[in-house]
């Protein structure tokens, strides 16, 4: 049995062997790649090789990529006032869903007079009357849904949001970044006009993203100039190491990613039935489509920061929510949009599987639950108001 069980997958992911065999041998490419000499070329084709293996995992023209540092910049590159596509007027206005990361909601480039905010269900998906109603009230928009939830798992219906945006005159930006390889992402499938991939969170090295323009996509201007890198739309130079990790990522996720989802769907079907003896569990989004890894749950009585650090003690990470949000003693926005009761808002643990999972992680996972639920069940016997 190994020391340490990692369910905190949705945060970052272990760096795969690939990415990492990948990464060691870029670090002996000694020129940069937009020098023209053999050195230079070299370490252009590690790039260019990583660009179609993204593209490819996406359905995209290996052009339409742009390497950035993450998904946080990633998602401020697309959320670009005056994006157009197929005949459409430019984007005026931003519209964001309740749940967004909130390198969303921050809204980019527009001015903060400019960004509105589309409800979500009790379910944690989003509101598409609400949506449609938002977008007949105004001029052309910028809409922003992601794919999957990064604290739920809650898969939003992408496909229909895209029709509504687009009868409305408007473009869609899909971050993809939590659904990316854990489930199928096409850009054309899903109708997304731009769509954003982070690297950490499949295996690849921390530090680096996508950006992906669907073919025709106009005003795409870079955010960070200088040079002319990424086809002038993200000026430096490239962080060749962490790009050639990126694209090894991809390939080995992508090729296990079918046999790697269905086994941890059972593993979560697993986990969720044995936390489910504790009567005050509550499992959020349980009735919508979710990715099959990701559980967040909260029982009566339960406090997130004190379960989080019991569970660690029980040699299991695990997350209080988002890990951009961990160490905020305030409840989770997701959660708040979803009008979740307010008694089980700071008790949300989010628990995520990945490809090295196993049973025997659950397993004591649930141990851990069941030793954790006896304390709360005590408290609640003498009148302890939280745990």
């Amino acid at each position: 049995m190994r020391d340490r069980v990692y369910l905190d997958w949705n945060a970052t992911t272990p760096l795969r062997p690939e990415a990492r065999a990948a990464m060691a041998a870029a670090f002996d490419v000694s020129g940069n790649p937009s020098s023209v000499h053999s050195e230079g070329r070299a370490a252009r084709k590690l790039i260019e090789d990583a660009r179609g293996a993204v593209a490819a995992a996406v359905g995209a023209d290996p052009r339409s990529v742009v390497f950035t540092s993450g998904g946080t910049e990633a998602n401020a590159l697309a959320l670009t006032p005056g994006l157009r596509r197929g005949g459409r007027g430019p984007a005026q206005r931003l519209i964001v869903s309740a749940i967004e990361h909130p390198s969303v909601l921050a809204g980019g480039r527009f001015a903060q007079g400019a960004i509105e905010i589309a409800p979500v269900l009790p379910s944690g998906v989003i509101d598409l009357e609400r949506l449609a109603a938002a977008l007949a009230s105004g001029p052309p928009a910028l809409v922003s849904v992601m794919r999957a939830n990064n604290e739920t798992g809650a898969i939003q219906p992408i496909p229909e949001v895209a029709a509504l945006v687009h009868e409305a005159g408007g473009i869609l930006h899909v971050d993809a970044v939590q659904a990316f390889l854990k489930i199928p992402i096409n850009i054309k499938a899903l109708g997304a006009d731009i769509l954003t991939v982070s690297a950490h969170k499949i295996g690849g090295p921390k530090g680096v993203g996508a950006a992906v323009a669907a073919d025709g996509l106009e005003g795409l201007h870079a955010q960070v100039r200088g040079g002319g890198q990424e086809q002038g739309r993200r000026a430096g130079t490239e962080n060749v190491a962490g790009i050639a990790g990126f694209g090894a990522a991809v390939r080995a996720a992508a090729g296990s990613m079918d046999v790697d989802a269905a086994r941890m769907k059972a593993l979560q079907a697993r986990l969720e039935s044995g936390l489910r003896d504790h009567r005050d569990t509550v499992i959020f989004s349980d009735t919508a489509p979710r990715l099959p890894n990701t559980t967040l749950v909260s029982a009566l009585g339960l406090k997130a920061e004190t379960a989080v650090i019991g569970f660690d003690l029980e040699g299991i990470a695990v997350s209080s929510g988002s890990a951009c949000s961990s160490g905020k003693v305030q409840p989770s926005h997701v959660l708040q949009a979803m009008k979740a009761d307010p008694a089980l808002l700071l008790g949300a643990i989010r628990l995520s599987l990945g490809w090295d999972s196993t049973e025997a992680d659950i397993d004591r996972c649930l141990k851990a639950w069941r030793k954790l639920s006896g304390v709360l069940g005590k408290a609640h016997a003498i009148g302890l108001e939280r745990f």
